[in-house]
């Protein structure tokens, strides 16, 4: 009779639940090895997949320090299938790479998963060379002994290849020239090295960083090699760099996908305790009725969650250790500018845009012409809210050009009625190429009014007005010759106004964060901290240019001159987005450029 894997490790999972004998589970693993051996078409099911080879006859050891079974968990389950994807994709060339970056809460299980993975394929395969870098030495040893040695001891016999090494860093097995080591993370680890599947774990806290310990790797990578970084955050570094860099394959998963994270209550108790989620005030409290309201999460997780939470003298760590959003793992605690909870659940309910893109046009060196739109999904230009909405309105547009501290030029459009923000501009452009393209944002938006930062790169401004573009933000200055006061094209960002229009975006974020319908700009205030002087910034290496021209945006709206029709207008609601999925009508695809 020929058999499936799956259909043997689902009696393997029968059998464990009917007897809960590690013995029994054992003389079924060394009757199931001795078959495996006797059948080609198994053996090469279990190749392809070799998680299979770990739900066949693996072992664990669980938090109650009893030997079990290792039946892969939800969220393993879940990376394992991004995984396979990942590889099929690679092998059917519609990727170039397999990276894969894990952001996780504590004991989700990543580490055993992937080192008991690595076994499997250094077993099955011919000249497989595993790796594995942690953070620090004792936990390097800790995952050879207790990760990988101990498993593989209880192995079926059959299984084990000839060894040439066993030792407290290495399984090497002579006669498949096949190995799997586990080393610490070190600027100078691993040069000598050819390696196809890479694992780090908890690379976030790695002495050296990631990306010194990349390069230190270099050719050792196989082109088809397997790299997965898994950690828990450790707020910004080279870790979060690599989670928003769009470069790896990123998977997060929330703490109350791991089934047994979550403590019984007596009857009494579950309601007194949910009676205080709904009377009580405090951050805790409003997470856990959001916990509860919105992610449905049932009174055993919640009173998990606030277990956890009262157990740190620290509070703010409960952030990182049990995220419930991939960038509250990153936060630095104490130091967030602007009200993260706030931001955190605003995220939790944006929608796409309605579109993403660029403007072509024709240009002749003087005038711009011709103005459409073109729909690109890697396109730099967000479109939120149509220049075509029920109302009729005005927009503003404020922009921040790349000087000091910023690689980019960014653009926000806002209803200058509501201060909605419509659409968002994000790239690395050169100083003419975004001039061009702001000049196409507003006239899209009804010649909007622009307000671009004036203190690095004043061509911008200058260009709009060269282009003839009608409506820039003015403002007064004092000629350092004459004393006189002027009026003068652009927004300048000093010591007197930078704090102020911050801090009043600050209000608008926290009173209003139904406005703001960008991720990237959202994600972006949550990086954005008050340093050891009071300055307000982004982080070393992080970036304030998405922060910069939205509050530059909402700073202009007082120069935005509505027509009387607006005025007098009373507008029976706020503004609506027709999805991608209905029938919408966009006007504004047809600019006429006056």
């Amino acid at each position: 009779m020929k058999y499936t894997a799956d259909f043997l490790i689902q009696k393997r999972k029968d059998k464990w639940r009917e007897l809960h004998s590690i013995e029994h589970d054992k003389e079924l693993r060394d009757a199931v090895g001795g078959r495996l051996l006797e059948d080609p078409e198994l053996l090469c099911e279990i190749r392809k997949r070799p998680e299979k080879l770990v739900e066949l006859f693996f072992v664990v050891v669980d938090k109650d320090q009893r030997t079990i079974p290792f039946f892969l968990n939800d969220v393993q389950r879940d990376f394992i299938n991004t995984l396979n994807r990942a590889i099929e994709d690679f092998n059917a060339g519609r990727a170039t790479d397999i990276s894969l970056l894990v952001l996780k809460g504590r004991q989700q299980g990543f580490t055993t998963l992937v080192t008991a993975y690595q076994l499997s394929c250094s077993i099955l395969n011919r000249n497989f060379q595993g790796y594995t870098l942690a953070d620090k030495s004792d936990n390097a040893e800790a995952i050879f002994q207790n990760k990988a040695k101990f498993p593989y001891g209880q192995l079926p016999d059959v299984l084990k290849p000839t060894e040439k090494f066993n030792n407290r860093k290495q399984l090497l097995f002579e006669k498949i020239n096949s190995s799997w080591a586990v080393d610490t993370a070190t600027k100078d680890v691993g040069r000598s090295r050819t390696v196809n599947f890479f694992h780090g774990s908890e690379c976030a806290f790695w002495k050296d960083g990631i990306s010194p310990i990349q390069a230190a790797l270099g050719e050792a990578l196989t082109k088809n090699c397997i790299k997965i970084y898994e950690s828990t955050a450790n707020g910004y570094n080279d870790y979060q760099k690599m989670w928003d860099s769009g470069a790896h394959i990123n998977c997060f998963y929330e703490w109350w996908r791991t089934k047994e994270y979550r403590i019984a209550l007596r009857n009494g108790q579950k309601e007194e305790f949910l009676h205080d989620v709904d009377t009580k005030k405090g951050w805790i409290w409003e997470r856990l009725k959001w916990l509860r309201d919105d992610k449905g999460l049932e009174p055993e997780q919640l009173y998990w969650y606030f277990n956890k939470y009262n157990k740190y003298l620290d509070k703010e760590l409960i952030k990182q250790e049990y995220p419930c959003y991939p960038h509250e793992a990153f936060l630095l605690s104490g130091k967030n500018v602007f009200d993260t909870t706030v931001i955190l659940e605003r995220v939790g309910k944006l929608q796409k845009p309605i579109k993403t893109g660029y403007f072509a046009y024709d240009y002749d060196g003087l005038r711009i012409s011709n103005i459409r739109w073109v729909n690109d999904k890697g396109g730099y230009i967000k479109i939120y809210q149509l220049p075509n909405t029920p109302e009729v309105t005005e927009y503003c547009i404020g922009g921040d050009t790349a000087g000091e501290g910023s690689d980019f030029f960014t653009g926000h459009v806002i209803n200058a009625g509501t201060g909605h923000q419509a659409a968002v501009l994000r790239h690395q452009f050169d100083a003419d190429q975004y001039t061009r393209q702001m000049y196409c944002l507003g006239k899209y938006y009804k010649n909007a009014l622009i307000g671009i930062e004036a203190n690095f790169d004043s061509y911008p401004i200058k260009e709009l007005q060269r282009l003839g573009y009608p409506k820039q933000y003015v403002r007064e200055a004092v000629d350092t010759y004459t004393g006189r006061t002027e009026k003068r094209f652009g927004f300048k960002t000093t010591s007197l106004t930078r704090p102020t229009i911050i801090s009043r975006l600050v209000e608008i974020v926290r009173d209003h964060s139904d406005t703001v319908n960008d991720r990237e700009t959202l994600e972006e205030l949550l990086t954005i901290v008050r340093n050891e002087k009071g300055r307000i910034e982004a982080p070393v290496g992080g970036h304030d240019d998405m922060m910069m021209g939205l509050a530059i945006a909402h700073e202009i709206r007082d120069q935005v001159v509505f027509p009387s029709s607006i005025i007098n207008a009373q507008p029976k609601h706020q503004f609506s987005i027709e999805r991608e999925t209905g029938t919408h009508y966009d006007y504004g695809e047809k600019i006429t450029v006056i």
